[in-house]
């Protein structure tokens, strides 16, 4: 099983060089040594100032050196040091986008990634460790089981699980995820969430091209698209959701207005 591990970043210095350690070292654990699992890592970053890019091209320059110093050659390996190319490692990737393009455009540029190299699954997940890496074994346990197109992970299935929150921004994410299950009719307790697992047989019977939403609103386009427009199950894997400690949030009015207009949009159909 490829797993790809798909995260977008914007002015994220302070957290993607520990979560770029954290998800590749799960390489290293017995679960996966034991298993015929792989995970790999994809960074997009849209052009972050503050030089989050430049880090993550370290980050693989370092990995193509090992593996030059430990003879890997380029049959040994899916994606290898097999060029000169900064943006792409062993298992290690990174997608340079020229402008801030949004959340949407981003995993949209994730699943096609997926969908060319061959990875069976994409996981999903923020850079800021409100996700916590260690979680990723109890998605992909449940994945294995369930055999379905989609694992969400739920801040709400079963009770709130959210660390750090203040009580007004629970409230409004609590009573938005209420408003978006009612309209679009999808008994998912977490829609607006974005550490989910995606089958990427599933991804490919959906239109990725005509996903429009660029923020938040983006987690429950592709959920309603999974269920409806691809007719795929789904199964929700309790997590716990921490507040960042280290950088600034991406939420802004402008989102929270795309959202709530944009689940009229798809239960009207509105959507291509």
């Amino acid at each position: 099983m490829k797993i790809l591990v798909a995260i977008p970043t914007y002015n994220e210095k302070d957290n993607i060089g520990r979560m770029t350690n954290s998800v590749l070292s799960l390489n290293e654990s017995e679960a996966v040594k034991k298993s015929n699992h792989s995970i790999s890592l994809l960074i997009i970053d849209d052009n972050s100032p503050d030089g989050t890019g430049q880090i993550v091209k370290e980050f693989i320059k370092k990995q193509k050196n090992r593996d030059a110093g430990n003879g890997v050659k380029g049959g040994d390996c899916f994606a290898n040091a097999r060029n000169d190319n900064d943006g792409e490692g062993r298992n290690l990737f990174l997608i340079e986008r020229e402008k801030k393009l949004g959340l949407g455009t981003a995993y949209t540029g994730a699943f096609n990634f997926a969908v060319e190299k061959g990875y069976d699954y994409v996981l999903t997940m923020d850079c800021d460790f409100s996700h916590n890496p260690e979680e990723i074994a109890g998605f992909v346990s449940l994945m294995e089981a369930e055999k379905c197109g989609m694992i969400v992970g739920s801040r709400y299935s079963g009770g709130i699980r959210i660390i750090n929150w203040s009580m007004k921004r629970l409230l409004i994410s609590y009573f938005a995820n209420i408003y978006a299950k009612l309209v679009t009719g999808i008994k998912i307790s977490d829609l607006t969430g974005g550490f989910n697992m995606y089958d990427v047989n599933c991804l490919k019977k959906i239109n990725l091209g005509g996903i429009s939403s660029r923020g938040y609103a983006f987690q429950i386009e592709m959920k309603y698209r999974v269920f409806k427009e691809a007719g795929c199950g789904f199964k929700e894997y309790p997590i716990i959701f921490y507040e960042r400690t280290m950088g600034k949030s991406k939420m802004s009015n402008g989102i929270i207005f795309e959202a709530f207009f944009g689940v009229i949009k798809l239960r009207l159909g509105l959507y291509k």
